[in-house]
């Protein structure tokens, strides 16, 4: 039985499910006499892409030290006391955002386990696809599992390895998961860095004084002065040790494709992915989505944070103005307690408010980075009435996501996504905007220095728009596989 008090309790926020969930940031440091306390520093910076829990595995030469705490970075890794337990020149961390596993303490990362080569942990950032179907046959086959998080596997594949060697070990496991991941790890010797044969998901390498440095984003760097010397590559393998710097490629050479949503939503603005800028992108895209689906307004509003870069690309580009008709408060959590029903229905406005003066009797041109549910997008058009819009036009500066994703966002079951249930006119009903809008999946593209999505260029991983999944979903296709057998055998 799980302990009630690993969990978070406290009544779930209605807006919850009508956002995309940011995956996970990962961080290391090798060589460095602050490299607790930088990797502290890392993962605030990286605290937009996980904030249900956080956690720092240090080496001091002879012992692991670790330190796993539910909630956000600054609520623990700020005190002096946790940093001096994190001894030793040598980190890794983790922010968390649950997409596999529950939201409890045993599945924070980094997960650690003695081997018998020695200790290892490991962090990790995004999904396995095939996670379920191996732990089912590691569980079988004799395994003991403590957490329910597809990490865990990870840690069981490199144990059970016929490698000499821990880099040999780590790669035989590599081969055998699919799906998206950027890997950091921490052995008594070496701290492995390793992404995804496509490079779903980011990872960088930075240096700051001769010190390497792994974070899953650029910001990361940033905050401790360090400097990027480059992105990991798509299917690559770092080792870091007292040695130096190598590179293994395991895989055969594939194209990469970055998930686009790095580029729509999940990366700081400040950070670069993939040798852009994320904050030029999002411009674009607006810059795109201006050109595209044009809006009679008078002022352009961007719903915060991450409509913003695309809002002010929209008023460049029409000749709107830009005004911050809503104004959010940043310091309501995911785990404020509503206590009625009544003062839950007003989730959104616990959030989001609206500067009446810059909205009152006015066209407005609502631009939002996605829509996945409506329920958020639908309440904000109603306030916006309410202070007295004219008109609210609502623009989405990216495709309609007809398809859930299984790489490390947490979108709903199609079933539940607005755009895969129904038409645009029907979407603009639900909402209730005088017009709605997308950008197209070609203005993506554009927006990311491509003519259009052709298979000859550079691809991104899109599938929330096309359906176009690059990786075996062997865990869905298993779970598919069973419920027909099940209906068979019940109709039998």
């Amino acid at each position: 039985m799980t302990n009630p008090t690993e969990g978070i309790s406290a009544v779930p926020d209605p807006e919850d499910g009508d956002y995309l969930r940011e995956k996970c940031g990962v961080f290391g440091v090798y060589g460095h006499p602050d490299a607790a306390a930088f990797t502290a520093l890392g993962l605030h910076a990286l605290q937009h892409r996980g904030q249900e829990a956080a956690g720092i595995v240090s080496f001091d030469g002879h012992h692991f030290h670790s330190e796993r705490r539910m909630g956000l970075v600054g609520d623990h890794f700020s005190k002096a006391a946790i940093i001096e337990r994190l001894a030793g020149s040598a980190a890794i961390g983790h922010c968390r955002y649950a997409t596999t596993g529950d939201t409890i303490l045993r599945n924070v990362q980094p997960l650690y386990a003695d081997l018998a080569g020695g200790g290892i942990a490991v962090c990790h950032n995004g999904n396995l696809t095939n996670a379920l179907t191996l732990r089912r046959k590691l569980i079988r086959d004799g395994a003991i599992c403590q957490s329910t998080s597809d990490t865990e596997i990870i840690l069981h594949l490199v144990a059970r390895s016929a490698g000499a060697h821990l880099v040999e070990k780590f790669i035989d496991a590599l081969r055998q998961i699919e799906g998206a991941y950027s890997l950091v790890a921490l052995s008594n010797k070496k701290l492995i860095g390793a992404r995804d044969p496509l490079g779903i998901r980011p990872l960088v390498l930075g240096e700051l004084d001769g010190t390497p440095i792994l974070a899953s984003e650029t910001c990361a760097l940033d905050i401790i002065g360090a400097k990027y010397v480059r992105d990991v590559e798509n299917g690559e393998v770092v080792v870091i040790s007292k040695d130096g710097i190598e590179s293994h490629f395991p895989f055969s050479p594939r194209k990469p494709r970055p998930c686009i949503f790095e580029y729509i939503y999940f990366a700081r603005p400040d950070s670069v992915v993939g040798g852009k800028s994320v904050y030029d992108v999002r411009k674009r895209m607006g810059q795109e989505l201006a050109t595209e689906q044009p809006a009679p307004s008078d002022v352009v509003v961007p719903v915060p944070d991450s409509g913003v870069p695309a809002a002010i690309g929209y008023s460049q580009a029409s000749g709107i103005p830009f005004e911050l008709g809503i104004i959010r408060n940043h310091y309501v959590g995911r785990t404020f307690i509503e206590p009625t029903q009544q003062i839950r229905a007003l989730g959104v406005r616990l959030k989001h408010s609206v500067n009446r003066s810059q909205v009152a009797g006015k066209s407005v041109v609502l631009i939002d980075d996605s829509l996945v549910r409506g329920t958020t997008s639908a309440r904000i058009v109603q306030m916006m009435r309410e202070a007295g819009a004219r008109e609210v036009h609502m623009r989405i500066a990216s495709p309609p996501i007809t398809h859930p994703d299984f790489y490390g966002i947490d979108t709903p079951e199609r079933e539940n996504l607005l755009a895969a249930k129904m038409t645009l006119e029907e979407m603009c009903g639900f909402i209730g905007a005088d017009s709605l809008a997308f950008l197209s999946v070609d203005g993506i593209y554009r927006a990311m220095g491509h003519n259009r999505r052709d298979p000859a260029e550079p691809q991104y991983t899109d599938h929330c728009f096309t359906g176009d999944y690059p990786t075996p979903l062997t865990d869905v296709i298993a779970e598919e596989r069973a419920q027909k057998l099940s209906l068979l055998a019940e109709t039998g």
